[in-house]
């Protein structure tokens, strides 16, 4: 054989020695420490104090000026709820004329603070002080007010009438309304304030614009005596 005939030979056996096989691509895997794999941290689960701010919450509520006298009359039914159940601080502040609650380190619920706001607002608004406790005890009751204005426009001695036809004689319209969707109403001047459930305020509100926009308490009655037959059935 000559030598021009063996060179692409030789050619040929150095590509084959430059050729990586696939058993010499694999790194080593590394042994693996059972024990540190089991010392992982276990955070157990923070309570509810644990999760409030280190601050502490505020909340100021606006006493109207015809409510002082009762506030007065009826402070120790505000007072204990808010301090004895709920562990807040309460105080009432009479240059400014507001009710000042704050938390303490004895609160445990992070929502206390809100829920005694909307306790005393309730109340400021013209509720008793057992209507307005309802809102301490229970998660789904709202406030929603109003005014007469806000359904239809009246003035003078048309608004005067229709505020006495939600009313009724003797508050009978408006005690209707309230047992038949389990609510309460506060009539106050052209404002009205709705303490119940979303789904009730809902009716008693459709109930009272129907009123204000002249429907006779005859035909309102027995729509409500519909609804009222209507939620026993689904309890």
């Amino acid at each position: 054989m000559s030598l021009v005939d063996q060179q692409p030979v030789n050619h040929m056996m150095d590509e084959d020695e430059v050729i990586i096989t696939a058993d010499q691509l694999v790194a080593p895997v590394p042994a693996v420490n059972t024990t540190e794999a089991s010392d992982k941290p276990d955070f157990g689960p923070l309570s509810a104090k644990d999760l409030q701010d280190k601050r502490n919450e505020f909340r100021r509520v606006r006493v109207p000026p015809h409510r002082l006298s009762p506030l007065k009359r009826d402070w120790l039914k505000i007072y204990s709820p808010i301090v004895e159940h709920l562990k807040l601080q309460v105080r009432m502040n009479p240059k400014t004329r507001m009710i000042e609650i704050r938390t303490c380190d004895e609160t445990e619920d992070i929502g206390a603070v809100q829920k005694a706001a909307d306790f005393v607002r309730a109340y400021c608004l013209g509720f008793s002080p057992e209507d307005s406790l309802a809102l301490l005890r229970m998660d789904d009751l709202f406030l929603d007010s109003f005014e007469v204005k806000d359904v239809k426009t009246l003035n003078g001695d048309h608004l005067s009438r229709a505020i006495g036809r939600l009313a009724g004689k003797d508050g009978k319209t408006k005690y209707t309304i309230e047992n038949a969707t389990k609510t309460r109403i506060v009539l106050a001047d052209s404002k009205i304030h709705i303490l119940g459930t979303y789904q009730n305020i809902k009716i008693a509100k459709n109930a009272i614009s129907s009123l204000i926009m002249g429907s006779p308490p005859g035909k309102i009655y027995a729509n409500l005596r519909t609804i009222a037959s209507r939620m026993k059935g689904r309890f």
